[in-house]
């Protein structure tokens, strides 16, 4: 049985980036950039306006007051999408908008609110202490970077894609990940219960976690506990890029999946790992295939994907932070259940108070208790060989959602 930091890394030391594909920039939301974007133009191309005023000379202005204002000849004026035709000099000022080129022989903006005009001349009321001028390439430098290969494509990449031009993009393709659900006791999820029988849940949630990560769910469906059945279903998801099993890897007389994975020619990585819950994983390789057995029980399916297939499936697509926050957090549980045999990961819920993360258990902590991990947005990671934590101390915790903030 290995410690979680090893098994962590045998995963990651066995992914090999994706191939990409090209696509047009509306549909590369949420995606992971293939490429390292750079631009061809200043971004913005030209000195503008940061404001709505008066294009004028500092130094004509610089004895405004008012008692007494600054009188200017206005010679023109600029809305954005225009380009100014005549230059500002001694005793003149020209109206411009926000975002308009600023004309030659200017070198600050007077802002409206510190003027009065009558549409030929305009009074300055203060002598300017800021520019109000944004610079040609002030966001953007030709030849610069604009976005690293293996970046989240969020709304604002996306933006940075419009304003320097692109159209097409390249991205990496979305991971293929087959889902096994095994059991005897496992049914249909929209089918009615019986005694001896639990509902297939396992597949609905890891299909969120898979999309979640930016995957694409392939669910094989339920195969029962016989080593037959197992390897003709395994053999199904052996074309996709990564394939998870939930149930059967323990040690019990029906437990078959680590068993039937080696028998469709998975290279075994590690079996049982120092962790709770989830001590019971299988990990290994069927060629380019990721295989992750993961244990039957549901809380123990979303830590086992959190801290080993998640990861796994971002470094495939070439991201460099492939890892949930791990922050800080004060513990306002009197406290919590911890023999420190194994690497605890306890559902809880974190929130911001002054300041500071702060952490509470939610609900029992069974590994069947798929109700606990959804009132969480977060998991308690406790060491291995440390005492139980007490109110009051710090604990680690790997967010899962955005904490609330009070």
């Amino acid at each position: 049985m290995i410690c979680v930091e090893e098994a962590e890394k045998i995963v990651l030391d066995s992914v090999t980036r994706i191939d990409s594909e090209e696509v047009r920039i509306t549909e590369a939301y949420g995606r992971t950039i293939a490429e390292t974007v750079m631009s061809d133009d200043d971004i913005p191309c030209y000195d503008n306006s940061a404001m709505d005023g008066y294009a004028v000379r500092k130094e004509d202005v610089a004895s405004a007051s008012q008692d007494s204002p600054v009188e200017l000849e206005l010679i023109e004026e600029i809305p954005a999408g225009t380009i100014p035709q005549k230059t500002v000099e001694a005793g003149t000022a020209i109206k411009i908008m926000t975002g308009a080129p600023i004309p030659e022989g200017a070198d600050a903006i007077v802002i409206l609110e510190d003027t009065e005009s009558d549409g030929s001349k305009v009074k300055v009321l203060a002598p300017v202490t800021k520019d109000h001028i944004r610079p040609k390439g002030e966001d953007i430098a030709a030849g610069s970077r604009v976005i690293e290969d293996g970046t989240l494509l969020r709304s604002q990449e996306i933006g940075m894609l419009a304003s320097v031009g692109r159209q097409q993009i390249k991205v990496a393709r979305r991971p293929r990940v087959a889902i096994l659900s095994t059991g005897d006791e496992v049914i249909p999820h929209d089918q009615p219960l019986e005694r001896g029988k639990v509902r297939n849940s396992n597949a609905f949630t890891l299909r969120g976690l898979i999309q979640d990560a930016g995957a694409v769910p392939i669910d094989l469906g339920i195969a029962k506990d016989t080593k037959n059945e197992l390897r003709r279903a395994l053999k199904r998801g052996l074309n996709a890029d990564l394939l998870i099993t939930s149930g059967g890897v323990s040690v019990g007389e029906y437990d078959f999946v680590k068993d039937a994975l080696e028998e469709v020619g998975m290279e075994l990585k590690y079996w049982k790992v120092q962790m709770k819950p989830g001590k019971p994983s299988v990990f290994g390789t069927i060629g380019k295939t990721l295989a992750f057995g993961l244990p039957g029980n549901p809380v123990s399916v979303m830590v086992g994907f959190e801290v080993f297939v998640r990861p796994a499936i971002l470094k495939m697509m070439g991201r460099k932070e492939v890892r949930r926050p791990l922050v800080h957090a004060i513990l306002d549980d009197e406290k919590v259940k911890h023999k420190g045999k194994r690497r605890s990961f306890v559902c809880g819920r974190v929130r911001v108070a002054a300041g500071a993360f702060h952490v509470t258990v939610r609900g029992p902590q069974g590994s069947g208790m798929l109700r606990s991990m959804s009132r969480a947005n977060a998991l308690l990671v406790l060491p291995k060989d440390t005492p139980a934590p007490q109110k009051g101390d710090t604990v680690s915790v790997l967010l899962l959602d955005n904490p609330r903030i009070e």
